[in-house]
């Protein structure tokens, strides 16, 4: 049983931390791997820890950090993996089957808005890893089609998410037809009272790995502010940079779907190309959408909250918050779409005079600083 915590960072240059008799040469042999992980598009060397040892995790977890688990010898589901968007799970499939196709590693993807004779098919053909949102997989527990006997493994990744999504009682149920000795590894970019009252019920004195809050601000990318004093004025001022957005590929984050749809119409009224993206919409369509995107076909997004929990297009460089966000714990979370595996990134903050609370708010839970947007933004992109 192994855990890859792979954290991208500049600092290292070299795989270490494996015992060669337990993994195959191709794990073993860092420059076979590492040209995968490059063939992935991760361009920064990465450092992987490897647990063993059936222990509860709880990881606090710093933007960047990936999971992957890998179980090659019986064709049967051994590792289950929640997340909380259908974007995020799909995501940590393709990561999954991209990394593991040498080894033929199976990973289906359980998500809602899809084809329930299709999973069922893939599940009975046999799958060593599921990653799903926590609706679809219970379902497919329920029916006999996901069967749990060999799982050894539940990873909850962005928990704290699931919860504000209000998935806690499908992960109940989920965890209830686990076997006893499932090891559990819960990560979360905060730990609110509900993520620890749900370590209670699922482990036993956990192993928690924390990073410090100063580690959490975001290397490498520049914040800045635009005082827009209205909300009208918005729109004007987000026409005047569509210019610097299309130099590379950015994301315009809104608080509401409504927000979205509106927006994302009167940018096309103006003849400005954008697409779009929220919960609503028809999981084909969030398909296509996110195809095209990764592809670089569209290079403005305009989003909702769906797109800020772990979804990485490495191309991404800008970052508006047309809306601030409703917390100050998303506002990680959106900017670090951008800059991701060394690259530079750009983030840049509209701010009515009713916000300037919340700015000043978010600068002192991160220890930062967010200036006013210069005027040769374009140059840092």
């Amino acid at each position: 049983m192994i855990l890859l915590n792979v954290t991208y960072t500049a600092r290292y240059s070299h795989v270490r931390g494996f015992e060669q008799e337990q993994l195959p040469d191709e794990l073993i042999d860092p420059y076979v791997f590492c040209a995968k992980i490059y063939a992935e598009s991760f361009l920064v060397p990465c450092h992987f820890q490897v647990l063993w040892d059936p222990l509860p995790l709880l990881c606090l977890a710093n933007i960047g950090l990936v999971q992957f688990v890998c179980f090659i010898q019986v064709r049967e589901t051994q590792a289950l993996i929640l997340a909380p968007t259908r974007e995020l799970a799909v995501q940590i499939q393709k990561g999954l089957l991209a990394l593991g196709d040498y080894m033929n590693v199976q990973c289906h993807a359980c998500i809602g808005g899809t084809n329930v004779g299709e999973d069922i098919r893939k599940l009975d053909y046999g799958q060593h890893v599921v990653a799903g949102t926590p609706g679809r997989v219970f379902d497919m527990i329920r029916r006999r089609s996901l069967r749990t006997r060999a799982i050894k493994m539940l990873v909850l990744d962005e928990a704290d998410e699931m919860l504000n999504k209000g998935f806690k009682e499908q992960i109940y149920d989920v965890y209830r037809y686990l076997p006893p000795a499932t090891q559990v590894v819960l990560i979360s970019a905060t730990l609110p009272h509900e993520i620890l009252e749900m370590t209670n019920k699922f482990m036993t004195d956990p192993i928690r790995i924390l990073v410090k809050r100063d580690e959490l601000t975001l290397e490498g990318i520049k914040q800045f502010f635009v005082a827009v004093e209205r909300e009208e004025w918005k729109f004007d001022t987000l026409c005047d940079l569509y210019d610097t957005l299309t130099i590379t590929q950015a994301v315009i984050f809104c608080n509401t779907k409504r927000k979205v749809d509106w927006l994302t119409e009167k940018m096309r009224e103006a003849n400005f190309t954008v697409s779009s993206m929220h919960g609503d919409m028809p999981q084909k369509e969030r398909e296509s959408i996110m195809k095209e995107f990764r592809s670089g076909a569209s290079r403005v997004l305009i989003s909702t909250d769906v797109w800020a929990r772990g979804l990485d297009v490495p191309q991404v460089s800008l970052i508006i918050n047309y809306d601030l966000p409703n917390n100050r714990e998303l506002y990680i979370h959106r900017i670090g779409r951008s800059g991701r595996y060394g690259r530079k990134g750009v983030a840049i903050n509209f701010v009515k005079n009713d916000d300037i609370r919340i700015l000043r708010d978010i600068e002192q839970y991160y220890s930062t600083q967010i200036d006013e947007m210069p005027m040769n933004v374009a140059d840092l992109i």
